[in-house]
Order: C-alpha cells, then structure tokens, then sequence
C-alpha cells in the first residue's frame, strides 16, 4: 500500500498495539475504507503526503472494513472513509468523509508535540515549585518562538493572571483567533482577569469579611470579596456571595452577580451538584 514506515496495515489483532498503545507515543490516525468506496480512495493520496511529511511524528492506521468486518462493527463504523484520531488510547477527534488536506492538518497539529510544548511542561513545572518569574520567562519565550501553538496561550495567559501580570494576560487573550477567544475557556479566562482587575487595590479577604460583617449591604465589598474567593479556588463561598449581591443589587456593575455565578458554572464540572440549585434560584430571582 506505502514504501511509508509510519503507513501500516492494522488488523483486529494488531489494534491494540498498533492504535492503542502506540498512540502513547505518537498521535494514530486511523482510516476505516474499503475497496469499493471512492470517496476513500480520493482521501488515499492526502493521507500518503501528510504521513511523508509528518514522518516519525504520526502514524496513519489503514483499516479495510471488508476484511476486518468485526473490528468495524466493534468500532460502529456506519459510514466510510471514518477518520479517528487516537492519543493515549482515546479517540480525540472524528471525522466522516473525505477531508480537504488542510482540515486534516489543522486536526493533526493539534495533538502532535513541538518544542514549544516542552518548554511549556518545563514552565507548569518551575511554576509548581514555586519559581513563577522563570517559568513566566520560559512561557514567553515558547509563545514568542512558536505564536501557532494552540495548547499555549490560555495557559500561558492563565499563568500571568496567576503572575498579575493582568495587561500582558489581557493581550494574549485579546490576539487569540476568534473561535477560541469565544469558547467557554478563554471566557473563563476573561472573566478571571475581570476579577484581578477588579481587586487590584482592593482590601484583602479578613478586611471584606470584617467591612460586611459591619454593613452586610455593601456591594463593592460583597463582589470584591467573592472574586477574592474565584481566584483562590473556594467557590463554595463565592456562588453564596454572588447570590446575596444578586438578591441585594442585581444591577450592580451591570449584572456583574449574574456574570460571577455564571463563571463560577463554567469553572465547575459540568456536572457538579452545586450547579442546579444555584441556577435555579438565579432564574428566579432574574424573572
């Protein structure tokens, strides 16, 4: 089928070497065809020139679904060419039909590894130890080398947020392309930093805490205090502040309880228990 190293033949005995254990090392990206399908057969050439240039850095799994009947019934492939992309044994994207060369490497380039994702790890790792300022150096220079990684900027954002480094986290966010910058991540992300910004002279927490204890009907100390308690990750706290300032001053900063209980949803399991009860109680109060 190839002269291709990394283009092989996979069988239902050899999928679980082949597929699962090697995509351990390497992304697999595994295409269920057969002899009669001529959308898979327009796929081949693309398959063969993204595997000549990626080389050591992906393997491409050809399945013939004629001959390996139960491995696609085990694998409920219902329509042909089946694109599956594996990393550490899981199926990580899919795709039906013939892709377009350019699809097909966007999809690729996000899971294969660069030098820019290693110098990441090495950051996340300083930053574990404590040594913020060289892993905020390191990050920066990942990110000023290699812009396109899309593993890199929420978490180097992430990491100047945690830094105070809010302006430079404000740009990296803003620079990011539109799909991204609007999905629930990157909007977390924004409204952390909203939130940094917002107690940047602020009193600490025992001060909030103190001020409320003697005017509990104070907004600015009320949302200072429960963004305090985002960042620092005690949301239990938070979700109850955010929803005494909604009862209090639902048009304070322009719904900004709404927009803190909001955050607090998406930084939460999508399936954490908190989530329901305070969500009900939000649309109660709003209509």
């Amino acid at each position: 089928m190839s002269e291709l190293s990394n283009v092989i033949e996979v069988t239902e005995s050899s999928f679980q070497q082949q597929v699962i254990e090697k995509s351990a090392e390497i992304p697999v990206l595994v295409d269920f065809w057969a002899d009669w399908c001529a959308p898979c057969k327009m796929q081949l050439p693309v398959l063969l020139k993204l595997a000549g240039e990626y080389r050591d850095q992906l393997q491409i799994a050809k399945i013939n679904t004629e001959q390996e009947r139960a491995l696609a019934e085990q694998h409920a492939i219902r329509s042909l060419p089946t694109l599956r992309l594996y990393r550490y044994g899981e199926v990580v994207k899919e795709v039906l039909g013939a892709q377009p060369e350019a699809a097909l490497r966007t999809l690729i380039d996000a899971y294969i590894e660069r030098k820019s994702d290693r110098r990441l790890q090495q950051a996340i790792e300083l930053d574990a130890q404590g040594k913020r300022s060289e892993a905020l150096q390191l990050m920066e220079q990942a990110y000023r080398e290699d812009p396109d990684n899309p593993r890199l900027p929420l978490k180097y954002a992430r990491l100047c947020l945690d830094g105070n480094q809010l302006d430079r986290a404000g740009e990296i966010i803003q620079a990011l392309p539109r799909e991204i910058r609007e999905a629930s991540e990157a909007a977390s992300l924004k409204a952390l930093l909203e939130f940094s910004r917002s107690i940047t002279d602020a009193p600490s927490a025992t001060e909030l805490e103190s001020t409320l204890d003697e005017d509990p009907k104070q907004s600015e100390p009320r949302y200072q205090l429960a963004a305090r308690q985002v960042l620092a990750g005690d949301y239990d706290n938070a979700l109850g502040n955010f929803m005494l300032l909604l009862k209090q001053d639902r048009n304070y900063r322009d719904g900004a309880a709404q927009r803190g209980l909001l955050t607090v949803f998406a930084l939460l399991d999508q399936d954490d228990e908190r989530i329901p009860g305070y969500r009900r109680q939000m649309f109660a109060l709003l209509h």
